[in-house]
């Protein structure tokens, strides 16, 4: 279904980046966009975005031959379910692991999720849910990798979800505590439970998935102004999105790629 073979990458334009969103029939879907725009554009005004919708347009898919990063972001659907559309996902997503295994992979949220849940690791519910701006704790290899953030050990991003990984995948290396960020072994997949794409504006369009998480919605004037004011924080997508764009540069390791084709194919 999904023929691919890999080529170079050629950074002299820009980096080239596919983005999938997966949110079924929102009516955000523009505005999550908008958000990638300017959140990358931010840190990268050359880079050139794509965007798919797989959920609302079967087959809707990238070429991955002509992009240099491949990202899986969020949608609005359980990502344990196995609807058609999320069945076509993975199966993009083992192919492209497959046959092009040298291709940098981003997960964010349900990316994150999905990605995990394919390669073998475990999603649950999450107690309780998350949003607006939280504190993301790294793990000494997480210091290591995010070296802007090393010295406070942290950094912080937009969250929006009720689901979260709680084994990850194996062959992965966990960045932060809580599953909140992994890195697989090969270099090629990278992935966040955060939103490092979110700004405040955007969060703030889903204030009310608030009734139905916590109870509350903008009758309740004291709990109401309190989210406002968490997604109103400063957060660090800047620096993620630098680190990101960065990475998708830096080589994989070889070696061990070969074995994760090898075992994709079985």
């Amino acid at each position: 279904m999904y023929s691919m073979s890999a080529p170079c990458c050629d950074y002299n334009d820009g980096l080239r980046i596919a983005i999938l969103l997966n949110s079924w029939r929102s009516r955000f879907l523009p505005a999550i966009r908008a958000s990638y725009v300017r959140t990358i554009g931010a840190v990268a005004p050359n880079a050139r975005l794509s965007f798919f919708e797989p959920a609302n347009r079967p087959g809707d898919f990238p070429d991955p031959a002509h992009f240099d990063l491949i990202v899986f972001g969020g949608a609005n659907v359980d990502p344990r379910k196995s609807h058609p559309w999320i069945l076509e996902i993975h199966a993009f997503l083992r192919c492209l692991l497959s046959d092009y295994p040298t291709k940098k992979v981003l997960g964010i949220c349900w990316g994150h999720q999905t990605i995990t849940r394919v390669l073998g690791g475990e999603v649950v519910d999450a107690a309780p849910p998350e949003m607006g701006v939280a504190t993301v704790t790294l793990t000494e290899e997480g210091r290591q990798f995010f070296s802007e953030a090393a010295e406070l050990g942290s950094f912080r991003l937009q969250q929006h979800h009720r689901r979260e990984v709680s084994k990850p995948a194996p062959g992965f290396i966990q960045l932060a505590n809580e599953n909140q960020c992994f890195l697989n072994e090969e270099n090629t997949i990278l992935s966040f439970q955060g939103h490092p794409e979110k700004d405040a504006e955007t969060a703030k369009l889903r204030m009310h998935d608030s009734l139905r998480w916590f109870g509350f919605d903008s009758v309740d004037e004291k709990a109401w102004a309190k989210l406002q004011q968490l997604m109103d924080l400063e957060h660090d997508g800047e620096m993620v999105w630098r680190r990101i764009l960065a990475w998708v540069k830096e080589p994989p390791r070889i070696p061990d790629i070969v074995t994760t084709r090898r075992s994709l194919k079985m």
